[in-house]
């Protein structure tokens, strides 16, 4: 007999990110429509709604139109800055040179778009989801997929509180809360620990491509107001990059702040590479130093970033729940954006089991949504730049920049090239250190590049210490006796937060050390580690970074 409570609902939604919230509004919506009652329940384990978001932001407002029109005289925090210059840069160590915007297709184009927060957006759409009556739970980590007997999914189980690094439970413990839905939706975002599961147990990925990532580092700076210019957005690419690819964005978003960040494909083969590294460097470009000096840093955060495309999107139903957001990997690469695909997917899904309840039919497959999804402009969105990234990862930089470029030109007008391009899977392209050469990163200099410790503490990430480790290893040894002679554990560098040391080498007594507290939550460690030994799992609710205005 179970100690756990367990609380009825027609809906659960695990994570409160654009899609989970978007999901809950429309199903409100609809309810409200018909003059019917309908139960929805958010769960996020963050602790509080929007402190794990972390996003760029240059926001493509369509969804949000659609799902609330008059957001811009609501009160909405991403109505401020309007995006009102598009620069893209080409960067060689010393010099950058502009890609003038009539060389990219239309649908590249930032015009109606807004910069700000996608935590506050987040934040403002949460509060909107409770005046339509959804039950918004913060701090409550979705730990355990409920099944019924029939092999369905009948809802999710919060993780125990008050559990000891031991096992044992503390004088605080509390059991995790069962919640019972007629249809659950999985908005984790990217590489979720319970979408892992249901992909594995119903084979959602039978026929797509891989999922494949990049890493999105990102710092929050208050500039010179000077040298502000609100809606000013830059894209780079090119330098510090050579093995890998990627670039850098420069947001000049409300009150006087920049958003700047790094992106780094995680399909990347020198395991000698350090992301943040590279994002540190990146930031001493003369033309980036230019636009910081004078600044003051006052955020960092990282976290994974689908890049797989279209044809990396999983089967999206199973029998009492869907996939919706990052959970399935609606990101457009090249445009840098997915909150407004994300938000789509939950609306589409949230329509699809309305009427599924609304007919007495609970807990099989929500076919509609899927259906409606590939008849959608996410679809056809995504369908048009389905061979950026692999073709950029294939060719490299430079010649897969001008094939990627020329697929996308075709596509704007009705043709493309005849095939879709594939993945291989990111951990897989790590090649031996031995093969690879060492990269001498300059020391931080503490006023325009950083190390890792000082940036986790502007994360306002913390754990509670006396808990299991929510980094768990499928064999112990594996990070010392196979990662380390022959990629030299690629773990120390990856992590944008330290969590992962080999400390003793110098004694020739080498011991692989997981610092979980430092963990923000960016899952690149259950992406690019080798051996896929690294099994991401949530801990205690309310744990990880708190974003502000991320």
């Amino acid at each position: 007999m179970s100690e756990r409570e367990s609380m009825p609902y027609d809906v659960v939604i695990v994570g409160a990110g654009p899609a989970g919230l978007a999901a809950a509004i429309r199903l409100k919506q609809l309810a409200n429509e018909q003059g019917s009652e309908l139960s929805v329940c958010v769960l996020e384990k963050g602790s509080e709604v929007g402190a794990h978001i972390l996003s760029g932001a240059v926001v493509d407002p369509k969804a949000l139109d659609e799902l609330l029109p008059e957001w811009r005289t609501m009160g909405c925090p991403m109505a401020e800055v309007p995006v009102t210059e598009n620069h893209h840069w080409v960067l060689t160590e010393n010099k950058k040179y502009e890609m003038p915007h009539i060389m990219m297709p239309p649908f590249m184009n930032n015009k109606g778009t807004y910069t700000g927060s996608l935590g506050n957006l987040c934040r403002w759409l949460a509060e909107q989801a409770e005046g339509l009556g959804v039950e918004i739970f913060p701090g409550f980590a979705a730990a355990e997929i409920l099944f019924n007997e029939d092999g369905s999914v009948k809802g999710v189980a919060t993780g125990d509180m008050g559990i000891a690094r031991d096992g044992s439970r503390k004088p605080d413990y509390q059991p995790g809360l069962e919640l019972h839905a007629k249809y659950t939706f999985f908005a984790e975002g990217v590489r979720g620990h319970l979408t892992k599961e249901l992909k594995r147990i119903y084979d959602l990925e039978a026929d797509c491509q891989p999922q494949v990532y990049g890493i999105g580092l990102k710092e929050l700076w208050d500039i010179d107001p000077a040298k502000h210019v609100p809606g000013r957005v830059i894209h780079s690419q090119g330098w510090p990059l050579d093995d890998a690819w990627g670039g850098g964005f420069l947001y000049h978003q409300a009150n006087g702040q920049v958003a700047l960040g790094f992106v780094v494909a995680l399909s990347y083969k020198n395991p000698h590479m350090s992301p943040f590294m590279e994002f540190q460097r990146w930031k001493t470009h003369p033309e980036i130093r230019k636009i910081l000096e004078g600044g003051k840093r006052v955020s960092y955060g990282a976290r994974a970033i689908n890049e797989g495309g279209w044809q990396s999107v999983p089967k999206l139903t199973f029998p009492g729940g869907a996939l919706i957001g990052c959970s399935a990997g609606f990101v457009n690469v090249p445009r840098i954006k997915g909150s407004h695909t994300a938000m789509k997917s939950g609306m589409l899904a949230a329509e699809a089991a309305f009427e599924a309840i609304a007919g007495g039919r609970e807990a099989d497959e929500i076919t509609a949504y899927p259906d409606a999804l590939n008849s959608s402009w996410v679809a056809k969105e995504l369908k048009k730049v389905r061979n950026v990234e692999p073709a950029v990862a294939k060719f490299g930089g430079t010649f897969g920049t001008i094939i990627a470029g020329a697929d996308m030109w075709m596509r704007q007008l009705g043709l493309g090239l005849p095939f879709t391009f594939g993945h291989k899977p990111d951990h897989s392209k790590l090649w031996r250190a031995d093969q690879c050469q060492k990269i001498d990163y300059p020391k931080p200099d503490g006023v325009i590049s950083f190390d890792r410790l000082s940036s986790v503490f502007l994360s306002n990430t913390n754990h509670e210490e006396d808990q299991p480790c929510h980094l768990t290893l499928k064999d112990p040894d594996v990070p010392i006796n196979y990662n380390l002679p022959v990629f030299d554990e690629p773990a120390q560098r990856y992590c944008p937060a330290g969590v992962y040391e080999v400390v003793g080498q110098d004694e020739g007594n080498p011991r692989f050390q997981i610092n979980a507290q430092n963990c923000v939550h960016c899952k690149t460690c259950d992406i690019k580690d080798p051996s896929q030994n690294i099994n991401w799992v949530v801990p205690e609710g309310g744990g990880g970074p708190n974003y502000p205005n991320m």
